[in-house]
């Protein structure tokens, strides 16, 4: 049994992470996931009504923290360079942090009914145009080069951010923070003007 540590959807949520990541969402049984959280099942679907709910419950609380962080960093209207350099170490450090549930989500999110793939695409979107406009507003302003447009900039950042968790370790050589100043760095020695 998992300790009992967090409220009752946090343990339900942190279980349902866990054995996702070992066995796979169709391998995971809600008895399962129950036990790991030391839940009864009415407890579990009191909070959520299927291991569905649990996996857009995963991708929801993830990108919500992202989005939070995202609009924090927009809103302190610092320099391109800071912000962009402040948005992918954000990103990274939300990631390594999470990520088993960033590994579950991609590997499952295929999954979603309509209405979660939606709201799932809305999310990505709005995070991908907000970064974008900082992208696009230094290119207009002459402080980024804009030989490679702000679209593609930011499709490269993200898609180097999401690939971690097929190759990220926690006990590795770099913390996140580390980490993701250097993928900024690169972001950032790519859009330096001519």
């Amino acid at each position: 049994m998992a300790r009992r540590a967090g409220s009752t959807p946090e343990r339900i949520v942190g279980a349902a992470v866990r054995l996702f990541a070992a066995k796979g969402f169709d391998a995971t049984t809600v008895q399962e996931v129950v036990e790991a959280a030391s839940v009864t099942k009415g407890a579990l679907y009191h909070y959520f009504g299927s291991k569905d709910d649990l996996l857009f419950e995963i991708y929801r609380a993830l990108i919500g923290r992202q989005m939070a962080d995202l609009d924090r960093i927009v809103s302190a209207d610092l320099d391109a360079a800071t912000t962009v350099r402040r948005i992918v170490v954000s990103l990274v450090e939300t990631t390594a942090a999470s990520v088993d549930e960033t590994a579950v989500f991609v590997r499952e999110m295929h999954r979603l009914d309509a209405d979660r793939m939606a709201a799932f695409r809305s999310e990505r979107r709005r995070y991908h145009e907000t970064f974008r406009s900082v992208v696009e507003q230094a290119q207009r302003d002459g402080g980024f080069s804009s030989a490679v447009p702000a679209d593609t900039v930011v499709l490269i950042a993200l898609g180097v951010v999401n690939q971690l968790p097929t190759w990220y370790r926690p006990d590795g050589p770099k913390s996140p923070t580390r980490l993701g100043g250097e993928i900024a760095d690169f972001v950032l020695a790519g859009l330096r003007p001519d």
